[in-house]
């Protein structure tokens, strides 16, 4: 040791101890507290508000993406309190879940399933102009890429820039994951208790108000009985309607009600000599048995419906052939009296309609076939189209059975996939032995679109030697498929092969090219009228020809309409000009034309068709009513007159009357020429009521099978007075 370390330190020097207080007197220096963690802090809200944000984003997104509908209106009211809810939910649900990683997965695959659904959505309002329920696409998926699959990609890669921002919240949930579902507070069990009670709050209230407003206005038949995707999207948001589709398909739809329309002047239909077109139909009886609400109410309606009268044409066409054809985007503006001779001819000769519409029932092809295939109202039913729906019903009223009762070949043709729409199951349902391609139609082309000249030299031959050589009529039904979309030199093979004849005419290639492609259709009724000339039964034998619905593609996917090009008219889905059309119904035996200036649609051919054939039959039963029949007076509102109803496009159903026409996107009643109203208020609230209880009767119908239950003993073959002879009304 260092002489400097033992001066400092001396030897055998006892080390000082500190000097004890005096008892009592002891101090101790209080010990820190202890830091805690909060059981609540506003940043635990921050997964709420992401997840909520990311609803509405998406909702937003695709209400933006609609440019047909407003985007201003208190919708967004239920849009903002519907993602809340939504968001507030699923935080609960990852907030329960112990796991999170599980809890993360479901919210990213939540956001992930609904960009996709969002981008399906939108692809399809696009293209058909409407909103589709989910289980509609899905089941049709498989249907559009065999068939279609051309226009599906083109409708794709028309909107690719919606994809990215739709399929943004997934991603970013996934990037984001553990702030968007955070790790458990493990030790804070209170603050796991807080967070759940608090997401249940939320949920209550956003809920409630949710619910509270889509209940408020004119829209509450669109969240109860009469609800579609299409009509609850634009109005309560695509989160409302995946649930209320979920909903209705577990626990089925709401019951019906109805509210007889008060006559806004007395007087109703002229009564005539003529006897009604009704069945000794038992209401009573129905209703006094009803055990189930929804038919009894059905009962009472149809039980209060006027019967149009029989009148000079019943039976004027009775025991002649007939050929019904449904023509693929059919358009007047296609009919040329130099390059369409035949069209020309049929449409100006045998009954003409002036006033005659083909809505786009907002299910394409098969609601147009629908409407005049059975003379009902096309409605959504149990997401599906009513059609595809009422493949296993009654369907007594269909013209396939009608004419088997008279001993009629009934045979029903489609030069497309004999499977496309459940058509192997619809018109067979109907009473038609179908063929199209794949179950036994042979063309000799495999070209897309196909012919429908070779659809008709392939099939009508048969019948008319039939009826030539032993007398055996026929009643033939067509779906044709020439002019169908796109329209383009190079897309088209029907336009393509047809594109000489639109040399000299004038019109951008979308325009020609759509009439060089329904120039199939003329070739083909050229033949049939050449064939029935040359049989010598051109004088036995009725032609009917409507559209499915006007070429709407030529207005999707582009910036350009160009059907209001091809017409001349600037209009637009909304409005009941864009649906206005051309019905033929000739006969060779009519020397002069008929006149009809009444207001009609393709619901209307079935009872027309019945009447003029005398068949019995009952008009209260259809949506349709037979428009050779008298009407009311203009300004008079009865159940049996005449009315053309529209598809609600929005702001509701539009109608026009004799009276006028009601645009309901724009809430306005034209007069028609020379018509005045005493109360037009009052009318147009009695119409109103009239068309939604028509509507509303038309799904249900379907949904109950009702013509089983009026005929619970009919089958194919038997009369409907037989089936009633059976016992059906007791």
């Amino acid at each position: 040791m260092s002489q400097h370390a033992r001066t400092s330190t001396p030897k055998h020097a006892a080390p000082k101890k500190p000097a004890r207080k005096p008892a009592g007197k002891q101090s101790r220096t209080p010990a820190a507290p202890a830091t805690s963690t909060p059981l609540f802090s506003s940043r635990d809200l921050l997964p709420l508000l992401y997840l909520s944000g990311a609803f509405l984003f998406l909702e937003l997104l695709l209400r933006i993406a609609n440019t047909s509908s407003p985007f201003f209106d208190p919708t967004l009211l239920r849009i903002i309190a519907s993602s809340l809810a939504a968001g507030s939910l699923l935080w609960l649900v990852s907030t329960i879940i112990p796991h999170k990683t599980v809890a993360r997965g479901i919210v990213a695959a939540m956001f992930l399933i609904l960009g996709v659904v969002v981008i399906a959505e939108c692809c399809v309002q696009k293209f058909f102009g409407i909103y589709y329920q989910i289980a509609y696409m899905l089941g049709m998926g498989g249907q559009v890429a065999g068939d279609f699959m051309d226009e599906a990609v083109g409708a794709i890669l028309k909107n690719l820039w919606f994809f990215p921002l739709a399929l943004a919240p997934g991603i970013l949930t996934v990037v984001f994951r553990r702030r968007v579902v955070p790790d458990s507070k493990s030790a804070q069990t209170g603050s796991h208790v807080v967070l759940i009670f608090i997401s249940l709050i939320v949920f209550a209230l956003a809920q409630s108000a949710n619910v509270v407003a889509c209940h408020l206005g004119n829209d509450n038949q669109y969240y109860t009985t009469e609800y579609t995707a299409n009509s609850a999207i634009p109005r309560f948001g695509l989160v409302n309607s995946l649930r209320l589709e979920a909903k209705y398909s577990i626990f089925g739809m709401p019951t019906p009600s109805f509210n007889a329309p008060a006559a806004s002047a007395s007087g109703a239909t002229k009564q005539t000599s003529y006897k009604p077109n009704a069945l000794d139909i038992d209401f009573d009886a129905l209703v006094a048995n009803d055990t189930d609400d929804t038919l009894r109410t059905m009962d009472q309606y149809f039980a209060s419906q006027v019967p149009t009268q029989q009148n000079q044409y019943t039976g004027y066409f009775k025991d002649k052939n007939l050929v019904f054809i449904t023509a693929e985007g059919f358009s007047y503006a296609t009919i040329d009296k130099e390059r369409t001779p035949a069209l020309y001819k049929l449409s100006h000769n045998g009954f003409v309609f002036n006033n005659y519409y083909q809505p786009n029932w907002t299910q394409s092809t098969t609601g147009g076939e629908f409407a005049a295939m059975c003379g009902i109202i096309p409605t959504w039913v149990n997401g599906n189209t009513a059609f595809a729906e009422s493949g296993d019903n009654a369907m007594p009223f269909g013209l396939g059975w009608q004419f088997q009762t008279r001993g009629y070949t009934t045979m029903a043709y489609h030069n497309n996939t004999y499977t496309y729409y459940g058509r192997n199951i619809t018109h067979p349902n109907l009473g038609y032995d179908f063929i199209g391609i794949g179950n036994g139609l042979e063309l000799p082309t495999n070209a897309w679109p196909r012919s429908d000249l070779e659809m008709m030299q392939a099939t009508i031959d048969q019948q008319i030697d039939a009826y030539k050589s032993n007398g055996t009529p026929f009643h033939t039904y067509y779906m044709s498929v020439s002019g169908h979309c796109n329209y383009g030199w190079s897309v088209n093979d029907m336009s393509r092969k047809n594109k000489d004849v639109m040399d000299g005419e004038k019109g951008s290639e979308t325009v020609l090219a759509y009439k060089a492609s329904q120039q199939e259709l003329e070739y083909a009724l050229e033949y049939l009228l050449g064939q029935l000339d040359e049989a010598g039964i051109a004088e036995d034998t009725v032609i009917v020809l409507t559209a499915d619905h006007y070429p709407y593609a030529m207005t999707e996917n582009s910036d350009v309409d160009y059907y209001a090009e091809m017409t001349g008219i600037n209009d637009n889905e909304s409005l009941t000009t864009r649906y206005k059309n051309t019905l033929i119904l000739w006969c060779g035996s009519m020397k002069e034309p008929v006149k009809i200036d009444d207001p009609c649609t393709a619901v209307d051919i079935v009872p027309t068709l019945l009447n003029l054939f005398g068949f019995d039959y009952d008009s209260r039963l259809l949506s349709g009513r037979d428009v050779l029949a008298p009407d009311t007076d203009p300004g008079n509102v009865s159940t049996d007159m005449h009315v053309a109803i529209f598809a609600d496009y929005g702001g509701g159903y539009s109608w026009i009357t004799r009276a006028g026409t009601y645009e309901a996107s724009l809430g306005t009643f034209t007069l028609a020429k020379g018509v005045t109203l005493d109360d037009q208020d009052a009318y147009i609230a009695s119409m109103n009521e009239l068309v939604r209880n028509r509507y509303s009767m038309a799904k249900y119908i379907v949904q109950t099978d009702y013509y089983r239950h009026i005929f619970p003993n009919w089958k194919g073959g038997m009369t409907l007075t037989e089936a009633l002879a059976g016992g059906a009304s007791s």
